[in-house]
C-alpha cells in the first residue's frame, strides 16, 4: 500500500514559491521562454492537485523539492529552444532534469511545453505549435525516443508498431497519432493544442479571475479539465472505467458548491489510498495552459502579486 509522504517544508505557498522562482537561472529573464516554463511548473506543482505531489504530500520516488528542481534544471533549455531543433531541446529538457532527480518527474510537460517555447515569434497558439511540429523531421524524431527512454515513465504500456522501447520511427507526428488514442499528450501533438486552449486555458484564465488564492484557480481548472476528459495515464494503468470514474468524481467535487475544498480532500485521500491513482496527464496539461497564460502579457496581471512580492515596507 502507498500512502503519502509528508512535506518536510512548513514554509507558506507564496513564500515556497517565490523561493522557487529565485532559483531560476539569470539567463532566463522574467516572463522569456525558460522563466515561463519554469514558473508554470514551479505553479502547477505548488497548486495541491488531487492525486498528485505537492509541498504537502510526495510519492515514494518524487518529492515537491524535486519538481521545483526540474522545472528550475528546464528554464535554461527552453530559453533557446527557437535556437534549436524540437527534439534536441526535448532531449536536453530531459536530461538536465534527469540529473536533478530520482524519477520521471516532467516528460510530459517538457513534450507539452517545448513546441509552444519553440514558436519563433507571436503568442504560443495552436497555429504556432502547429507549425513547429509540422517542420520536424528523423532526427527529432530520434532525439525524442532517446528522451523518452531517458525519463523511464511509468505505465507507456507496449505498442506492436513504434514501441519507446524500439527503434525511433522516421516521423514522431504519426507515431504520435498512433499513441493519441492512448495518451492525451501524444493527442495534443497530433490533433493540436486548439481544444487545449478553448477548454483548460480558457478555465484557468475564468478561475485566476476570480479565485482569491491562484492555487486554488489551478485546482479548480485541475478539476474541471480531469472531469471533462478522463486521464490517459490512470486509463492505462487501471483501465478506461476506474479513469471514468476518477472524472465523475472530479465533476462531483466541482458539484460540491461552498463545500468544494472538503470534497477535494476526501477523493484526495481516495486517489492515495489504498492504490495510488495519479491523474499525471491532467496535471502536465495544467502546466502546459500555465505557460500559455504566462507568456501572454495581457494575462501576466493574473499572477502579477503572486510572481512579484511587494519589497518590504
Amino acid at each position: 500500500m502507498h500512502t503519502p509522504a509528508p512535506s518536510a517544508s512548513s514554509a507558506s505557498p507564496d513564500s515556497t514559491i517565490h523561493a522557487a522562482l529565485g532559483r531560476i537561472a539569470s539567463t532566463c529573464p522574467a516572463w522569456d521562454r525558460g522563466w515561463c516554463a519554469a514558473a508554470a511548473c514551479i505553479l502547477e506543482a505548488t497548486a495541491p492537485k488531487p492525486g498528485n505531489v505537492h509541498p504537502g504530500a510526495a510519492f515514494d520516488d518524487l518529492t515537491h523539492d524535486e519538481l521545483v528542481a526540474a522545472a528550475v534544471a528546464i528554464a535554461p533549455v527552453l530559453e533557446r529552444a527557437v535556437d534549436l531543433p524540437l527534439g534536441r531541446t526535448i532531449l536536453d529538457a530531459v536530461e538536465a532534469s534527469r540529473r536533478v532527480t530520482r524519477s520521471n518527474a516532467n516528460l510530459g510537460m517538457i513534450l507539452a511545453i517545448a513546441p509552444l517555447a519553440a514558436i519563433p515569434d507571436g503568442p504560443p497558439d495552436a497555429a504556432g505549435a502547429a507549425a513547429v511540429l509540422a517542420g520536424l523531421g528523423a532526427t527529432d524524431a530520434a532525439d525524442v525516443w532517446r528522451a523518452i527512454a531517458t525519463a523511464r515513465p511509468g505505465g507507456l504500456g507496449s505498442s506492436p508498431r513504434w514501441d519507446v522501447g524500439g527503434p525511433p520511427p522516421a516521423d514522431v507526428l504519426a507515431a504520435m497519432r498512433l499513441a493519441a488514442p492512448r495518451d492525451r499528450i501524444a493527442a495534443l501533438w497530433a490533433d493540436g493544442y486548439a481544444a487545449l486552449g478553448t477548454g483548460l486555458v480558457a478555465d484557468l484564465a475564468s478561475e485566476l479571475a476570480t479565485a482569491r488564492d491562484v492555487r486554488d484557480a489551478i485546482v479548480r481548472a485541475f478539476l474541471a479539465e480531469l472531469a471533462r476528459s478522463p486521464d490517459s495515464l490512470i486509463a492505462r494503468r487501471h483501465g478506461p472505467a476506474v479513469a471514468a470514474r476518477v472524472s465523475a468524481e472530479a465533476a462531483a467535487v466541482l458539484a460540491a458548491g461552498p463545500a468544494w475544498r472538503d470534497a477535494v480532500r476526501r477523493f484526495d485521500e481516495g486517489l492515495r489510498t489504498p492504490v495510488r491513482v495519479n491523474p499525471g496527464t491532467t496535471a502536465d496539461l495544467v502546466a502546459a495552459a500555465l505557460y500559455i497564460l504566462l507568456r501572454d502579457p495581457a494575462r501576466r496581471p493574473l499572477f502579477a502579486d503572486l510572481l512579484e512580492p511587494s519589497p518590504p515596507a
